[in-house]
């Protein structure tokens, strides 16, 4: 059983490579486009080599982001959130008081 504080850094660990997935996706479909555009204007010059550099940076990023996001919830807790209905067991100990 995992510990509360264990799940909540798993819940934050989830939620920034979520947004930082976003970002790292925003980044790569500029470069693609700046790489498309450079290599239109000038194949084979260095600002299309440097716009494809930075293209295969930003791509390795977000698979790296998106692995890590698919083993984090993967291994996601087995047992309710916090604000989950509480189990039958729970509410039949208080019933009889």
């Amino acid at each position: 059983m995992a510990s509360k504080t264990d799940r909540i850094k798993s819940l934050r660990a989830v939620r920034q490579l979520r947004r930082i997935r976003t970002f790292y996706a925003a980044g790569a479909l500029v470069w693609a486009a700046s790489t498309a555009w450079t290599g239109w204007q000038t194949p084979g010059g260095r600002q299309m080599w440097v716009s494809a550099l930075l293209l295969a940076i930003f791509a390795g990023l977000l698979f790296t982001a998106s692995l890590l996001l698919q083993r984090l919830r993967a291994a996601g807790p087995a047992e309710p959130a916090h604000h989950a209905a509480p189990s039958r067991a729970a509410r039949s100990r208080h019933a009889h008081a």
